[in-house]
């Protein structure tokens, strides 16, 4: 199957794949389902953008807690100011990708681990520059308490579970687009070898800023998604490890530095997340476990493993 044969088969998989999944409200599929793949979406944008940023760019950003919940704070904080949330929600990215470009200066300067624990720290930063923060005047109040989300009392479920299904499909198009780009060749050089990588002529730092910037964006959109639908936001939930846990599971046991690694582990992500909620909170402590053994059994992922046994021949559908 020739290269052009295959991406037309790829895309009509995907665009079947949105009508049918934007189809199934309408066909009546219970709120139940429908909450479970809310998240699946919100999920899925995340992971394929720290696939992004981790698996083709080499950078370990611990941050994305940082982005989903400036994000989200944004969109909620508009909509005290009577703006609709549906325009909250790209500003809330937009609010991210600036941040983003706000930090890189300084993150940019570490390396390897370094710069891991440097983005590690910046969600807690937030988490507590928001839980002192105390607006003065107005009714805009509460602080650390957190904030209800207004005017979505009237949104149904569906419109949600559009908005999320948006996203995911478009952090899809956009990671192939991008992998399949002189910009995608750029990073995948970095990957390997950044200093490498600028002796051949390779703007290090302005390729990794682009996709700091776009990994930002679309996070920050995914998690102001997730704030209109919870209706509410306060900071140890907005800045939570939880969602660093999230996009490091999806992609480790999905494979990461693997365009559909972040899909297969998104669904189990979500069984994980429904199915240890009754834990509180050890059910970080499980779900650092799994990860640990999933890198030390797998270490490339489910999709990497039946990857590696189809080249083998070990594995052969149907």
């Amino acid at each position: 199957m020739g290269i052009t044969t295959r991406r037309i088969v790829v895309l009509s998989l995907l665009g079947g794949f949105a009508v049918v999944m934007a189809l199934l409200p309408i066909m009546g599929m219970p709120q139940t389902w429908m909450l479970y793949l809310i998240y699946f979406f919100v999920f899925l944008a995340a992971a394929n953008m720290w696939n992004l940023l981790a698996g083709f760019s080499g950078l370990l950003a611990l941050c994305p807690a940082a982005f989903i919940g400036l994000a989200g704070y944004t969109m909620t904080i508009l909509t005290w100011l009577n703006i609709p949330f549906y325009v909250g929600i790209l500003v809330g990215g937009v609010v991210a990708a600036l941040f983003s470009i706000l930090i890189s200066g300084s993150v940019f300067r570490m390396k390897g681990v370094y710069f891991a624990i440097g983005t590690l720290v910046v969600p807690e930063i937030l988490r507590l520059v928001f839980l002192r923060w105390r607006p003065v005047g107005g009714e805009l109040s509460g602080g650390g308490a957190g904030y209800m989300v207004k005017g979505v009392s009237e949104v149904i479920m569906q419109e949600t579970y559009w908005l999320g299904l948006a996203v995911a499909v478009a952090s899809i198009i956009l990671i192939g687009i991008i992998l399949r780009s002189k910009f995608g060749l750029g990073l995948a050089a970095i990957r390997d070898n950044d200093t490498s990588a600028a002796s051949s002529g390779i703007d290090v730092f302005r390729l990794k800023l682009y996709s700091f910037i776009i990994a930002a964006f679309v996070m920050g959109v995914a998690g102001a998604i997730f704030y209109s639908y919870q209706r509410y936001i306060e900071p140890n939930s907005a800045f939570n490890i939880r969602w660093l846990m999230i996009v490091l599971l999806a992609t480790v046991i999905g494979g990461k530095g693997i365009e559909e690694g972040p899909f297969v582990g998104a669904i189990i992500v979500v069984i994980l997340h429904f199915q240890l909620a009754r834990y509180g909170e050890i059910s970080l402590l499980i779900q650092g476990i799994i990860l640990v053994v999933i890198m030390l059994a797998v270490p490339q992922g489910i999709t990497g493993l039946i990857r590696d046994l189809r080249r083998s021949g070990s594995f052969r559908p149907g």
